[in-house]
C-alpha cells in the first residue's frame, strides 16, 4: 500500500500542496476537481476544470508539476454535493462525466464522490440515486475508470447491495474508516470484508461518534423531509486518536489484497501540516 494526502487538507494552493506532500514523504495526492484553477495553473475563469473542455497543454502542465515531485494522483474527487442524485440534474450529471474524462487524462482512473444517503427501503429517493449513479458508473466503465462512492452515510451491507444492483464494472468504493465510525456507527474491519470486491481507494482519517445520528439528517435532510442534524454529533480526530481500529483495519485491507492508496484527509484542526506529518509517520509503521 502507498501513502497519499488530500491536497486541500494543506489549505494552500495546489503547487504548494504538491511540494509539502513530497517533503512529508507521500507517494501521491488526491485533489478536488475544482482545485487546479485556484493559483492559475489551468487558467479557468471559475477555477473549475469540470465546466470546460480541458486543453492538452493544461493537463500536461499539471501532470508535469506532479511528476517533477515524483508524485501521482491517487484519485480525483468529483464531489459537487449530493443534490443531483436526488434531483437528476442533467447539467450536474454531465459535469461529473467531464471530471471522469479529465481524471483519466491526469493519470488516474479513480474518481471519488459522495452520493447522499442510500435508504434501506424502496422509495423515490432510492430509484433516483440508482438511476443517476448507474449512469455515471457505466460512463466510468466505458472510459476504463472507477466511480467510487465514499463510505459513511450508510452501513456497508446496504452500500454493497446498492452497488450489486447497479451491476457495472465502473462501480467502486472509496473506503473512509472514520466516516463509518463517526456516522454509520460501523466497524471498518467489517466494512472491508463486505466491500472487498469494490474498494479501489481509501481515506486515512480518524474520528469519534459523540452520539447516534440519523445520517439522512446529516447529509440530505431536505430530501427526506427531516430537520438538519448538528454536525457536533461527530468529531474528526488526528490519526490514531479516534476510534478507528487501525491494527485490524489495515490487516483486513491486506487480507483482501488491496495495494492502493491510504490517502490522509484532515478537514479540521489548527495545524493541518503538523497533523498530516504525524499521520504519515503513523501509517508508515504499517507499511
Amino acid at each position: 500500500m502507498k501513502i497519499g494526502v488530500m491536497a486541500e487538507s494543506f489549505r494552500t494552493d495546489f503547487k504548494s500542496a504538491v511540494k509539502i506532500a513530497k517533503q512529508l514523504g507521500a507517494d501521491g495526492m488526491q485533489a478536488y476537481a475544482s482545485s487546479f484553477g485556484a493559483d492559475g495553473i489551468m487558467g479557468y475563469c471559475d477555477g473549475d476544470l469540470s465546466k470546460k473542455t480541458v486543453a492538452e497543454n493544461e493537463i500536461k502542465e499539471v501532470r508535469s508539476i506532479m511528476s517533477d515531485a515524483g508524485l501521482c494522483f491517487s484519485a480525483i474527487c468529483g464531489d459537487f454535493g449530493c443534490a443531483m442524485y436526488y434531483t437528476k440534474n442533467r447539467a450536474e450529471i454531465d459535469r461529473e462525466k467531464r471530471v471522469i474524462e479529465v481524471a483519466e487524462k491526469l493519470g488516474t482512473k479513480i474518481v471519488t464522490t459522495h452520493i447522499g444517503v442510500i435508504p434501506d427501503y424502496e422509495c423515490g429517493q432510492y430509484d433516483s440515486m440508482i438511476l443517476v449513479y448507474g449512469e455515471l458508473a457505466r460512463f466510468a466503465e466505458s472510459a476504463g475508470c472507477k466511480f467510487a462512492i465514499e463510505t459513511g452515510p450508510e452501513k456497508s451491507p446496504l452500500l454493497k447491495a446498492f452497488l450489486d444492483n447497479v451491476n457495472s464494472k465502473g462501480c467502486a468504493v472509496n473506503l473512509d474508516p472514520a466516516n463509518l465510525v463517526m456516522c454509520a456507527g460501523e466497524n471498518p474491519v467489517e466494512a472491508v470484508k463486505n466491500l472487498k470486491d469494490y474498494i479501489v481507494h481509501t481515506h486515512a482519517k480518524d474520528g469519534i461518534r459523540n452520539r447516534p445520528v440519523d445520517t439522512r439528517a446529516l447529509y440530505a435532510p431536505q430530501y427526506y423531509e427531516l430537520p438538519p442534524e448538528d454536525w457536533s454529533a461527530i468529531s474528526e480526530m488526528p490519526l490514531g486518536d479516534g476510534n478507528v481500529p487501525w491494527d485490524g483495519y489495515i490487516a483486513a485491507l491486506k487480507e483482501t489484497g488491496f495495494d492502493g492508496f491510504l490517502t490522509i484527509e484532515r478537514e479540521v484542526g489548527e495545524n493541518p501540516k503538523g497533523d498530516i506529518e504525524k499521520a504519515v509517520t503513523f501509517l508508515k509503521k504499517y507499511l
